[in-house]
């Protein structure tokens, strides 16, 4: 049992071998590829670069163990537009391994080991669109540049922890880009113009963390080269300290127009200090995610900044190291009176005072979501019944500790000009029978809640309305407008009647617990286009298979929009997990009655068919004197062995049992018997015995069955006589006993029989049934009856010869 154990793991691993190994050096192979050309080689522990398909449009490498790729290993890749290494450990490329990817767009070699940057790497990409270089362990970018022959880049990203100068000429090439991202936190030395010389340069991200904190001028310069009115500028991982860390922002801030600020902390002093670069100046648009404020909230100094130009402030994931004792003064009012689009999201904030949201007369979008706000602080945020935030058009406050949907509406029904509200993510169980609301109100999302049912608080006037992942279980109301209703993660077991909402395009019901939906629920929906219904529990029948597989090739009016992949069957048993658009149920399964009505008529003309045929080759026949024989011989048997037990001899009753057709039976009795049953004439000089002959009419015995009487007849005669004429063969049938007796003598191996034609005819004229009948009028002699009175007498004396046979002649 062991050697089998250790040949059955050989043959596992030799098949595991086989699927990864290809070719004469080893190299693994990736079959993860796509109907797309995509390959998706990525979290597999290659340790060198696999073989693909030479047709892959794309290959993705990222986060393997390959740590040097060969001249070779890309070899025949031509059609290749995208390569990603990212977090490989990569230490070492050969000069010539990208020659061969003429068609790449984008290379991705971030996060690896690379200590130097080899210009010839790129020297035939010449299409390269996007290059990411970050996260590698070199300190320059290497000389020439690296960058000259990439007329098409768009994308750059590059540095790391290590990198530590950038000279003039190491951008030479680089005319414009829509994205820059250079890692320099720890950048010793900056050759002024080394950026400057890139226009138009669409995005900018810098992490200048060091330069900032002790080189604030080398900082300066990097800022005055990538700032441009056009340029969305965002730096990352700064910690602003003091007054001098501001510094750099000092003689480019008047050039930013959209600032970004990623993962930065701020002391009170770096506050002030940015607040007074601030003033005046003509940022539009001001964004911090990741703020960590590490003072007491001691503004008060910046409290006349000119903040008016600012259209949009934006601060997410904020954090108060001290909480308790930071203080915002109502005097920095001018933070938000001004911004048409505000966002403080997840900033812990569980009061905006009345005072400040009066002030906010320009503001058009307000985002206050993921904070600690409740009922009873946003009664005092929109100042309860007074007047406040008269232009505003959409209001945010998902994420918060509300309740109450009541004070929601009552609260929200005197901005007269909002159209979006967003409430998901609340605790709102219940809604009331009716409420008021903007009459401009369009978009609501109650999504995420904890609702059970909905009522006519609902606005007719919405014409989007998310109420996902609550625990709903119908939805009845009419919404004249409405052209979005979102109902998924609820309890839902059909779709809604589609007659309240005439005007609905867009229905998404995924994640209920659905069986299945028909053309007909879809056609009550008058204008809907877009469906979602994806990931329901249906029961896979042939009319909802038959119905679902036209809907996903696109035949019908409505599409569906999600992916074919989350529509799988539930039940029945053997079909679940299955996708719905891979099912196909036979037509046994679908249409039985149809199948079983079809099934028996094949079946029944089958049979007919058959039967005709073993009709036409007379089967019947063969059976039915086969069986009938069988019958009769048991009988016979069971006779003889009566007669052995009582020792009695068989006793010969006839000289002949007469086989005739009913026509002829004149002929029998008018000729045949009084010839054979009467001695001859006394004149005669050697008269003649009589001889008994077997009639049916006149010797069966009565109440006996015919086979009986037949099989009786036949061993209690010596000879068969056959009496043919045009009669006998033209007859659909002769008598049953005929027939049997046809049988007997000559397909069960009777006696010899003797043939008397009464009138001329051939063995072709003998039905082919009886064909020993037909084989031995063509090998014995038979009898003809004489027309002529003259040759009657010499018939009748070959006939009784026939009868007595040799031991019997006459004297």
């Amino acid at each position: 049992m062991r050697h089998l154990g250790v040949l059955a793991l050989f043959l596992f691993l030799s098949l595991i071998w086989g699927q990864t190994a290809n070719g004469d050096d080893g190299r693994p192979t990736c079959r993860r590829c796509d109907l797309h050309h995509a390959c998706n080689c990525s979290y597999s522990g290659f340790t060198r670069v696999p073989m693909v398909t030479d047709q892959a449009l794309s290959l993705d490498l990222s986060f393997n163990n390959i740590t040097m790729v060969t001249q070779d290993d890309l070899m025949g890749h031509s059609r290749l537009t995208l390569l990603d290494l990212h977090a490989n450990g990569l230490a070492e490329i050969h000069p010539s391994a990208f020659d061969s990817l003429w068609s790449l767009e984008e290379l991705d070699l971030s996060d690896n080991q690379l200590t130097v940057l080899n210009p010839k790497w790129f020297n035939k990409l010449e299409l390269l669109q996007h290059l990411n270089l970050l996260n590698n362990p070199y300190s320059f970018l290497g000389s020439p540049s690296l960058f000259l022959g990439l007329s098409e880049l768009r994308r750059l990203m590059f540095g790391g922890p290590d990198l530590k100068e950038l000279r003039r000429e190491d951008l030479s090439g680089v005319t414009h880009l829509e994205e820059l991202t250079v890692n320099a936190n720890n950048l010793d030395r900056y050759d002024s113009g080394t950026f400057g010389d890139i226009w138009p340069l669409g995005r900018v991200t810098l992490s200048l963390h060091g330069p900032f904190l002790t080189n604030p001028a080398l900082a300066a310069a990097v800022l005055n080269d990538v700032c441009y009115p056009e340029t969305r500028l965002t730096l990352s991982d700064l910690h602003l300290a003091h007054y001098v860390s501001v510094q750099p922002f000092k003689d480019s801030i008047n050039m930013i127009r959209y600032l970004s600020l990623r993962n930065v902390s701020l002391s009170d002093e770096a506050c002030v200090s940015m607040l007074a670069l601030l003033d005046g100046v003509p940022l539009s648009s001001l964004s911090i995610v990741g703020l960590t404020l590490t003072g007491e909230g001691r503004w008060v100094t910046a409290n006349r900044t000119d903040l008016r130009s600012m259209d949009e402030f934006f601060a997410s994931d904020v954090t108060i190291l001290d909480i308790l004792k930071f203080a915002m003064v109502s005097e920095l009012q001018y933070l938000l009176q001004y911004q048409k689009k505000l966002s403080i999201i997840n900033a812990k904030l569980f009061l905006l005072s009345c005072y400040l949201t009066k002030m906010m007369v320009n503001t058009l979008y307000l985002d206050v979501s993921d904070n600690l706000l409740t009922d009873l602080t946003l009664t005092y945020m929109l100042c309860d019944s007074e007047e406040t935030l008269q232009e505003l058009r959409v209001l945010n406050i998902s994420g918060n500790l509300l309740k109450s949907l009541s004070t929601l509406s009552r609260l929200v029904t005197k901005l007269t000009k909002l159209t979006q509200l967003d409430v998901s993510r609340t605790s709102y169980n219940s809604m009331p029978s009716s409420c008021s609301w903007p009459s401009t109100l369009r978009y609501l999302n109650i999504s995420r809640a904890k609702l059970t049912i909905v009522t006519p608080c609902l606005p007719k006037s919405l014409e989007v309305l998310d109420l996902s992942y609550n625990d709903l279980k119908e939805f009845v109301l009419t919404m004249p407008i409405l052209r979005e209703l979102h109902l998924s993660g609820n309890k839902f077991l059909r779709l809604p009647a589609g007659g309240p909402y005439p005007n609905l395009q867009t229905l998404t019901i995924q994640s209920n617990t659905l069986n299945a939906f028909s053309l007909s629920d879809l056609q009550s929906y008058r204008r809907l286009e877009n469906l979602e219904a994806g990931h329901n529990k249906f029961v896979c029948s042939c009319e909802f298979i038959t119905f679902l597989h036209s809907q996903l090739t696109g035949s019908g009016d409505v599409k569906i929009t999600d992916k074919h992949q989350t529509y799988v069957c539930d039940s029945p048993l053997y079909l679940q997990g299955e996708a719905v658009s891979q099912v196909n149920l036979s037509i046994i399964q679908c249409q039985p009655v149809l199948f079983v009505s079809v099934s028996c008529g094949v079946a029944l003309l089958l049979g007919i068919l058959v039967a005709g045929l073993l009709w036409r080759c007379h089967a019947f026949w063969f059976l039915k004197m086969t069986w009938a024989w069988l019958k009769a011989k048991r009988s016979s048997q069971r006779r003889r062995r009566q007669r052995n037990t009582e020792g009695t001899d068989p006793l010969l009753s006839f000289d002949a049992f007469v086989s005739y057709s009913e026509q002829d039976a004149s002929w029998v009795e008018n000729f045949l018997v009084p010839e054979m049953e009467e001695p001859s004439d006394s004149d005669s000089e050697n008269p003649t015995s009589p001889l008994t002959l077997c009639l049916h009419k006149r010797d069966f015995l009565p109440g006996h069955w015919i086979m009986d009487n037949i099989m009786s007849a036949i061993e209690r005669s010596r000879r068969t006589v056959f009496v043919l004429s045009e009669n006998f063969v033209q007859s659909d049938w002769c008598r049953y006993e005929l027939d049997f007796s046809h049988f007997w003598l000559f397909e069960a191996g009777g006696d010899t029989a003797i043939l008397i034609l009464l009138e001329p005819l051939s063995k072709d004229d003998v039905p082919k049934r009886f064909c020993k009948l037909r084989k031995l009028m063509s090998s014995t002699t038979y009898l003809e009856w004489p027309q002529e009175e003259e040759r009657r007498p010499e018939f009748w004396r070959s006939l009784r010869n026939a009868l007595r046979g040799d031991n019997e002649q006459e004297n």
